[in-house]
C-alpha cells in the first residue's frame, strides 16, 4: 500500500550499496588487522564487529540483487507483484 508521494517504480540503489559494502569490508579488515598488530585489542574488536555488520549487509544486498535478476522481487510477503 502506498502511503506517500513516492514513485510506484522506486527502487533502492543496490549496486551502490554493494560497492559501499565492499569498501566497508576492505577498511574493516584493514582496521581489525592494523589495530591487532598495534596491540589495541579494543579497537580491533570494534572493527571486527563492524566487519560482521558490513558482511551481513553485503549478504542482504547480494540476495536482493539475485532475487531481482530472477524476477521474483515482490512488494510484500504475500507474493503480490509490485505496482498492483
Amino acid at each position: 500500500m502506498r502511503t506517500g508521494s513516492e514513485p510506484t517504480t522506486a527502487r533502492s540503489a543496490l549496486r551502490m550499496r554493494f560497492w559501499l559494502s565492499v569498501w566497508g569490508v576492505i577498511w574493516a579488515v584493514f582496521g581489525t588487522v592494523a589495530f591487532a598488530v598495534a596491540g589495541r585489542m579494543g579497537w580491533s574488536l570494534a572493527c571486527g564487529l563492524l566487519l560482521l555488520a558490513v558482511l551481513a549487509d553485503l549478504i542482504v544486498v547480494l540476495w536482493r540483487i539475485r532475487r531481482r535478476a530472477r524476477g521474483t522481487d515482490r512488494d510484500d510477503r504475500y507474493g503480490r507483484p509490485r505496482g498492483r
